[in-house]
């Protein structure tokens, strides 16, 4: 029989993933052992941070066999963000895909010059790649 905490661990990004955007909408409804399988409940903001999701959820176990997930988009497909006092464009990357290097995409879309966006300005984050 699966135990949770075995089952915690080995999904600790995904689960340490909604606690670092909980400010942004992401939040866990639920987390416990359905038989033998993680049974996550919850919700993320954006097609964007769902896709991050999925992503940490195949770097773990490809097959995922041993999780169920109820995972909802409340959002549409792009996330929103605001710049606050020392982010980087690669940081929020980081952040939200999971991939710093995608920042030269994000400013592209848009318009803006990644080592000089202003605090305070909300950049919109697309579905990438």
């Amino acid at each position: 029989m699966a135990n949770l905490d075995q089952l915690k661990q080995k999904y600790a990004a995904v689960l340490n993933l909604f606690d670092k955007l909980a400010p942004y909408g992401a939040k866990l409804d639920s987390v416990d052992l359905e038989g033998d399988r993680l049974h996550l409940k919850g919700e993320v903001p954006s097609t964007v941070v769902a896709n991050h999701v999925w992503d940490l959820i195949k770097k773990a176990d490809p097959t995922y066999s041993d999780l169920h997930h109820e995972i909802a988009t409340t959002g549409g497909a792009e996330q929103q963000y605001t710049i606050k006092p020392g982010d980087t464009l690669s940081a929020v990357c980081l952040l939200f895909y999971g991939n710093a290097n995608k920042y030269p995409k994000v400013a592209e879309a848009n318009g803006v010059d990644p080592n000089k966006i202003p605090v305070g300005k909300t950049i919109v984050l697309p579905v990438l790649a």
